[in-house]
This record gives structure tokens, sequence and C-alpha cells, in this order.
């Protein structure tokens, strides 16, 4: 399995393609907010010969969900959320006119994703491990045989997701990271929205957050 990142919009997120062999892609998180960022993304995906298959978010904060209707409308495809982050999507607008950042919210159907759920792609897997903390229903996706985790907002190099805002709280997202993220293995690279990759063991022995 390879996996493309794009850093998009004034927010500076992490948007992650997965794709493997098959040329089958999973899009994470696409937070394309201008049209040079969405042109961006198609263009690799057209070049690498990728068929999209699914639209997943590890969570619906607003620089997360961006492109959410571009890409559904684009590959037709449905996007895929926890249940308890449905009220952040609804109101994903209304924080862009806050941040000057309007933008075209996805209005439609949802699949909602369980935590333990296994998401079949290609030959691999991709295990759904809710932490929440950030926000309600914040996912974390885990490839066990590849050794990664796709993070989302919960853990970052040296700091953890931000609790100030609605649906946060700092207790129960410092109990999902040790009790769903710190028992991966320590080589486990962790793929964050925002900033660089870590790893399960470096953030272990050096964040400070979890000591």
């Amino acid at each position: 399995m390879k996996i493309k990142v794009f850093e998009f919009s004034p927010i500076q997120e992490n948007t992650y393609v997965l794709y493997d062999d098959s040329n089958s892609c999973i899009i994470i998180d696409p937070g394309c907010y201008f049209d040079y960022e969405k042109e961006a993304l198609v263009q690799f995906i057209d070049e690498s010969s990728l068929k999209p298959m699914m639209l997943i978010n590890t969570h619906c904060h607003l620089d997360h969900v961006f492109g959410n209707k571009f890409i559904a409308e684009k590959y037709n495809l449905i996007p895929q959320i926890h249940k308890n982050e449905q009220s952040l999507l609804d109101m994903a607008p209304a924080s862009g006119l806050m941040y000057n950042l309007p933008f075209d919210n996805y209005q439609g159907e949802l699949i909602y994703l369980e935590d333990g759920q296994k998401i079949s792609f290609g030959s691999d897997i991709l295990e759904v491990i809710l932490a929440p903390g950030h926000s309600p229903g914040s996912l974390c996706f885990y490839n066990e045989k590849y050794g990664f985790l796709i993070g989302g907002d919960v853990l970052f190099q040296n700091s953890i997701g931000r609790t100030d805002l609605p649906g946060g709280d700092y207790e129960t997202l410092i109990r999902s990271i040790k009790e769903r993220i710190l028992v991966l293995p320590d080589q486990t690279i962790v793929y964050s929205g925002h900033g660089p990759s870590t790893t399960v063991g470096r953030e272990r022995m050096n964040n400070p957050f979890l000591q």
C-alpha cells in the first residue's frame, strides 16, 4: 500500500490518498479548499490511473471536510463518518464563515463507521478505532500489515489535538490516546491531520502531554 499526502487550505490540513497495486484508492479527509488544490488532487488520481473507492473522514471539523462535496460528486462516493460527527458536519459552514473560509458543504447520504469495523481495501484491511476527545466521534484508521495509523487530529508530533472546540474534552482525548493508540506497536507510523508524521514509540517517550 502507498500513501500520498497533500497539504491543503490556509489551515494546512493533511489529505491522504491510500492506494495499492490494484489501483483502487481511498481518499481520507479531503481538505482541498481552493480550485487549484482540487485540481492537484484530481491530477494525481488521474495520472496514477487510480479509481477512488471510498471517501472517509477522521472527523468533521471544517478543514477536514472542505472537499467532501467536490470529491463525493466527482467520484460518486458517499462520505463515511462516525455518527457522533454528524452535528459537526452540519455546523461546518457556520464555522467556515467564522474563519472567513466560506465553502459549499456536502449534504446528502452518509455511511456511518463503527469502532472495530474492518474496512476492506484490495487485499488489505483498515481497522476503525474510535478515539474521541478532539471531537465526539474522531476516528483513526489502522493497518497492521504495513504498520501505520491515519490518526486525524488525535495525536501529533510532540502534541495532541486541541480540545477547546465544540465537542472536545481534554481528559477524554488523553484517555483515547493512551488506551487506543499507545497500545499499538512502537514502530507504528502515525500520519496526523496536520504537520509531519511520527511514531507511537516516539510519542510515548517524548510527547509532553503523555508523560
